[in-house]
């Protein structure tokens, strides 16, 4: 998945980042609302974590601009002001979740992931695809019962290629929603860890490459 971080505390900002990058996110990270705003014109993020109380564009009008924009993604709203009301406001303006500041961390990922497994794009807790089977919750996947070391990366690769039903994902959809916008668009980043991916999954191969494409699961 894909999360955009708008907190303008940096130092907040970057540990929250940097733990959800750990937790297998891609992860953007932005300051101020105008940021927030520019990053959403561009990028697909399944989930914003975003401040209430932000420079520039404030907190509240950057989530009324995700939800009047229909942009398909969750937003997890972040504030130090922990009264009912405040949450009540927060959740008023369209916001799908809130998590008062001071927050367990491990809440925060827990939330995070709960939101992108949200509708309109629902991915089950529990992908399965012949015998081989992720668990997106505890980022664990097993083939044929053997349980696989894979990297966070390899990891997300597989959930969205486990994903899309059989759908030819394109390498720089990959790109886009395993790697964060520091990524070089012409890194063979993709093509390397799909390969140690094949190499992982064993025999027979799974992950088949479409010729000018991108890869899918399922027969060649």
């Amino acid at each position: 998945m894909r999360v955009l971080v708008v907190e303008d505390f940096a130092i907040l900002a970057r540990t929250i980042g940097v733990g959800l990058r750990r937790a297998g996110m891609a992860t953007d990270v932005v300051g101020d609302g105008d940021s927030a705003l520019e990053r959403l014109a561009v990028n697909r993020y399944d989930v914003v974590v975003l401040d209430r109380d932000l420079p520039g564009t404030h907190g509240d009008d950057v989530c009324r601009r995700i939800v009047a924009g229909h942009q398909g993604c969750r937003v997890l709203m972040l504030t130090a002001a922990g009264t009912v009301r405040d949450r009540v406001d927060g959740l008023g303006l369209g916001a799908d979740d809130y998590l008062p500041k001071p927050f367990d961390f491990d809440e925060l990922v827990a939330r995070v992931r709960a939101l992108a497994r949200r509708p309109p794009v629902l991915v089950p807790p529990i992908l399965q695809r012949g015998d081989l089977t992720l668990d997106t919750g505890r980022r664990t996947a097993a083939r044929a019962g053997r349980r696989l070391d894979l990297s966070p990366k390899e990891l997300s690769v597989l959930e969205c290629l486990m994903a899309a039903g059989g759908r030819v994902v394109p390498a720089e959809e990959l790109l886009e929603r395993v790697w964060d916008e520091a990524a070089d668009p012409f890194t063979t980043a993709v093509k390397t860890t799909v390969r140690r991916l094949r190499t992982k999954l064993g025999e027979p191969p799974v992950v088949h490459t479409v010729r000018a494409g991108g890869y899918r699961i399922g027969e060649p």
